[in-house]
Formats: C-alpha cells, sequence, structure tokens
C-alpha cells in the first residue's frame, strides 16, 4: 500500500484480540507493517487474531505475546527484540459494573498498566504511542471512568517531541463485546423482556469503522501531550434505541447501576478545545502532570492496591482528580474496609 503511515514499521498493539484492538490490528495489516506485535492477556483473543492474520495477510509477520501491559520484564523482552516504531495501546478493563465490584484491579490494569507501558516505552526508544480512552474519563462517576482519565494524565505526562502521546476519547462502539446494543439484540432474539437502565439515559455512539479510523488518526496528527475527540452525532436514547432494535419487546427499567451515569460527557473541567487536527479530531487543551505528580501517584496507587485500602484509593483517585464522583458501591466498600481494619488493629492490640 503505497504512502501507508506505517509501512515497513514495527507496531504494537495492546488489547490486540480485543474488539477494538482486533480490528485496529486487521486495518493495520493493510497499511503493510514490517512486524505487528500483538500484545493481550485473553489467551482466545489472541489466538483468533492470530489465526486471521496467518490467513489473511501471511506477508505481514506477526508476534503473539500472551501477558499483561503490567509485565516489565515481558515489555523489555518484547521491545528489546522488536524495537517498535508505534504502540496503540488498548488493552483495558472496560466494563462499568465490574470495575465498580474490583476497584483494585481496575486500577491495576488501566492505570498501573499504563504507566509500566510508557515508561518501557520511553525506555526503548518509542517514537509514538496512542491511548485509547473512553468518554466515561470526562467527569467520571465510576472506577472504570477515573481510571482511564488517571491513565490519560499519566501517559500524556510521557509526552514529548521524541515521544509523542496522545489520547483518544471514544464513545460507545457499536457492537462491542459485552456492549449494550448486543445486549439489546440477544434478549429480543430470546424473546425476552428488555432491560434498559432509565428511560432518559443516553450515549453517544461511534462505529467500528469510525472508531479505528479516529485511533489511526490520532496516531497521525501533528500534535503531541493532548486528548483528542472524533466527531460524534447526537447522543442516543437508549429506551428509544432498544424500542427499535427489540421490534415490539416490552422493555423494563431496572434503574442504573453503580458507577453508570444518566447522560456522558465528553470534555472535561480542565479541558478546552483548541482546533481540529485530521481524522477529523477536535484537540483539547487538558491538564498536564508533573513528573513528581506522576511518580507521586503512582506510589500511592501501588500502596493502595497492596493493602486493599479502599479509602486511602478514593482520597488518592480524588487527588488527581477532583471531579470524580464516587458511587454509593465504592463509599460503602471504603466504610467497610475501614470498619474491618479497625477491629484488625484492635485484636491486634490485646
Amino acid at each position: 500500500m503505497p504512502g501507508a503511515k506505517h509501512s515497513h514499521q514495527t507496531v504494537c498493539v495492546t488489547g490486540a484480540g480485543g474488539y477494538i484492538g482486533s480490528a485496529l490490528v486487521k486495518a493495520l495489516a493493510r497499511e503493510r507493517p514490517g512486524t505487528l506485535v500483538l500484545l493481550d492477556s485473553c489467551e482466545y483473543g489472541l489466538f483468533e487474531i492470530q489465526r486471521y492474520m496467518q490467513a489473511a495477510h501471511p506477508e505481514v509477520y506477526c508476534e503473539p505475546a500472551l501477558g499483561s501491559v503490567g509485565d516489565d520484564r515481558l515489555l523489555d523482552s518484547l521491545f528489546t527484540r522488536f524495537h517498535p516504531d508505534a504502540i496503540f495501546h488498548a488493552a483495558a478493563f472496560k466494563h462499568v459494573a465490574l470495575a465498580e465490584r474490583n476497584p483494585f484491579a481496575a486500577i491495576s490494569n488501566n492505570v498501573l498498566g499504563t504507566y509500566a507501558l510508557c515508561q518501557a516505552a520511553l525506555r526503548h526508544g518509542v517514537a509514538k504511542l496512542v491511548f485509547v480512552s473512553t468518554d466515561k474519563a470526562a467527569y467520571p462517576q465510576s472506577v472504570m471512568g477515573v481510571s482511564k482519565r488517571i491513565a490519560e494524565l499519566l501517559a500524556l505526562s510521557f509526552s514529548s517531541a521524541a515521544f509523542r502521546v496522545n489520547a483518544v476519547r471514544l464513545g460507545n462502539v457499536i457492537g462491542s463485546t459485552g456492549s449494550v446494543i448486543p445486549l439489546i439484540l440477544e434478549q429480543a432474539e430470546k424473546g425476552e423482556t428488555i432491560s434498559v437502565t432509565h428511560p432518559e439515559a443516553t450515549r453517544y455512539f461511534l462505529s467500528l469503522d469510525q472508531t479505528i479510523s479516529a485511533i489511526l488518526a490520532a496516531g497521525s496528527c501533528d500534535c503531541e501531550g493532548q486528548v483528542l475527540l472524533p466527531e460524534f452525532g447526537e447522543p442516543v436514547r437508549i429506551a428509544e434505541l432498544a424500542a427499535f432494535l427489540a421490534g415490539g419487546s416490552p422493555i423494563r427499567f431496572t434503574g442504573l447501576r453503580p458507577g453508570e451515569k444518566l447522560r456522558e460527557d465528553l470534555i472535561g473541567p480542565d479541558e478546552e478545545p483548541m482546533g481540529i487536527a485530521d481524522g477529523p479530531l477536535t484537540v483539547l487543551n487538558t491538564r498536564k502532570l508533573s513528573r513528581d505528580d506522576r511518580e507521586n501517584a503512582v506510589q500511592r496507587f501501588s500502596i493502595c492496591i497492596e493493602r486493599r485500602d479502599m479509602a486511602s484509593l478514593i482520597e488518592s483517585l480524588l487527588w488527581l482528580v477532583p471531579e470524580y464522583q464516587p458511587s454509593k458501591l465504592i463509599e460503602e466498600s471504603a466504610a467497610l474496609g475501614a470498619t474491618i481494619g479497625a477491629a484488625i488493629g484492635t485484636t491486634l492490640a490485646r
């Protein structure tokens, strides 16, 4: 493909076996890169994208790497062998309800994993990294959302002329695994009542093609250290979408789950649009973390996770993202943890 932006380059895709990651790998393969390093912690997803690549693009060398973005030794081994020119970081825990019930895992994977990946990329002279984020990072009310906002801040703090880092903030991707549209269609096919959280709940949607175009554009745009927004249409009411897709099936409103928002935001309180990049992408001027704040944050999160200290974790999240609104579930978890901790301390003191 003449003029392809990644022709003959080595490109690493994290989360390569996921819905977005695998589509991104297929798009990159059409640009005829020299090598694709495919990193994923899900064995089946990695197997499937490797199998596809062997059949559809045997001319592109692929290295399937089974493991976590937080594994420093694995990253050093891969980057020493393959010297990637670019990284597209799509690996994340993305389900709001699960992350709300597993906050330490979400912060460890989404925040500390992103930090480890950026550190490794910096050590090995990678030229650019694109962090795949979400609209849930703006005014977050969920652990998943705040973890992605903090991951944005950490990743962008590494950006420089030599190591260009940008974050692309997506909405709901139509058809993505476990998302609302496949769930509605599954319930309709089974003849079940369609579950919708709230009659006024709305979401921003992107097609898979729009998503991949936005990610690739973020890797090519002439800026660094910024959050980038693709073009979104008007937000869609989920109740109307369910009525259209379900073909007359009854709808039951279940109420918002912990961490879920009635309406998503695209731009946070410390951000403002500052222009348009090719894609087209809106460039947001966003807050920058100092190196000291970045390292302090990582240390704080590491200690909270090691000690399973929910109260301190909330404090650390709010220190970095003061607009974060913890759910009642998270607040109750912190209170319970403090009660248990006090009881253990009393017992040990006897």
